[in-house]
């Protein structure tokens, strides 16, 4: 008997069989781990659109405020009785009693009943005094004309208008059937609109929902933001050009690499923690300050920046180097004009996404006790401040329901200021990328 009768002899219909069963197993498998992949797909996108939505719905209200149009006698009896227009005096003016005079101009009716005019008191806010103060101090010429302003309703009015509060008492209102009727005689009249929420941009935080702004958070981000990048940059990178470049291959190197590769796995409240210690009780640099949140940030965003930086200096090939060195560069010159220019584009997105990390960082902060309550706008970075995740955290913890499309609202300028940086490092990378 020949071979070839032997391989023909051989039951080839069983072996087909088990190959064709194993084989459909396999297809199988990789379409059952292909659904899979798709289905969390299709969750994380579903839970992404539902957070979205939330946050937006909650928040996009906060961008408009109804105010109230109030025509004001600016008698100068009531805030210049001396008549010498001394700042001083027109700062400390009483004009709560102008404000409530032309609130009840327009009410008549309750100029002789004390719990009355309190009543229609209550449906303006505290910003109406404020904005006339303003007005009086930037040109006391004012003083004796008549001016005719819009200035912001309570938060409780507010939130009644936008119908996030009920026109019941026994459902959670908060307005007497008087109230109501002068909110809709005044709404009748075209004397009580929604307007572009300027307060929102313009303020600092305040105990006052309805004048509670996020300049002060934004401008305490920002010189946070500025000391972290000034100190971040030229420290991760010069930390990435030694590592890659000149620092030789031991195990101290070793063991610098493995740690900052673990840093950039540690919880940042860690860092906070670090900052307190060092910065606060050590250098007892001033609290609250925009410096010290800057360098709190600075710990957190170096390990990403110098991973990244590295990941940048290690994608230039080889023989960029090799042909510096041979036509007689130094080392040094090798690095700094030709490696680093081409790993620039890598360097910058990885400073931009650390930044962006940094930005919103809160454990940090509330360390280092940027989660303090800061009227005022911050003019250098060592100015008490606050940041942006730090007040979405305290306007979360408030109450008042007029706080929670505020908190809304400042998750949306923080996600749309990290989508920008995003954006920015995506650009960066589309556009100065070199492929070899």
């Amino acid at each position: 008997m020949t071979d070839t009768d032997l391989v023909q002899n051989v039951p080839l219909t069983g072996i087909a069989e088990k190959v064709g069963a194993r084989l459909s197993r396999r297809h199988a498998a990789e379409r059952r781990f292909r659904a899979y992949g798709i289905a969390s797909v299709a969750m994380a996108v579903v839970f992404l659109a539902v957070l979205l939505t939330s946050i937006i719905g909650k928040g996009y209200s906060a961008f408009y405020q109804h105010e109230v149009q109030i025509t004001v006698a600016l008698d100068p009896a009531v805030i210049d009785p001396d008549g010498k227009r001394d700042h001083h005096a027109l700062e400390v003016g009483d004009y709560r009693t102008l404000v409530r005079n032309a609130m009840v101009s327009m009410f008549p009716e309750v100029a002789d009943n004390r719990h009355e005019r309190r009543e229609l008191m209550d449906l303006v806010s505290e910003g109406a005094e404020e904005l006339l103060r303003d007005k009086v101090l930037a040109n006391p010429a004012l003083i004796g004309s008549t001016q005719t302003l819009w200035v912001p309703v309570t938060a409780d009015v507010d939130q009644l208008l936008k119908g996030h509060m009920s026109r019941d008492p026994a459902r959670g209102g908060q307005f007497s059937e008087r109230q109501l009727g002068w909110i809709d005689s005044l709404t009748t009249h075209g004397l009580l609109k929604s307007h572009f929420n300027t307060w929102l941009w313009t303020q600092g935080d305040s105990r006052q929902p309805e004048l509670a702004g996020l300049l002060g958070a934004m401008v305490g981000s920002f010189y946070s933001l500025v000391v972290t990048l000034l100190l971040s940059f030229p420290l991760g990178v010069a930390t990435a050009i030694y590592l890659e470049e000149f620092a030789p291959q031991n195990r101290w190197t070793d063991l610098i690499e493995v740690n900052i590769n673990n840093l950039a796995a540690v919880p940042s409240i860690v860092f906070g923690l670090l900052g307190l210690e060092m910065f606060l009780n050590v250098f007892h640099l001033p609290r609250s300050a925009p410096l010290v949140g800057g360098l709190a940030l600075t710990l957190v965003s170096l390990p990403t920046i110098i991973i990244a930086s590295r990941v940048a200096l290690k994608a230039v090939p080889p023989w960029i180097r090799e042909a510096a060195l041979g036509l007689g560069a130094s080392r040094w010159q090798m690095v700094v004009h030709h490696v680093l220019p081409l790993a620039m584009p890598g360097v910058l997105t990885g400073t931009i996404i650390g930044m962006a990390r940094a930005v919103g960082e809160t454990a940090p902060l509330l360390m280092i006790g940027m989660v303090a309550f800061i009227v005022d706008i911050p003019a250098t970075p060592l100015d008490p401040a606050t940041a942006l995740p730090v007040q979405v955290y305290l306007w979360a913890a408030s109450p008042e329901r007029a706080f929670v499309e505020r908190t809304s609202a400042a998750i949306i300028v923080l996600l749309l200021f990290l989508g920008v940086m995003n954006a920015g490092a995506i650009y960066l990378r589309k556009k100065f990328e070199r492929r070899w």
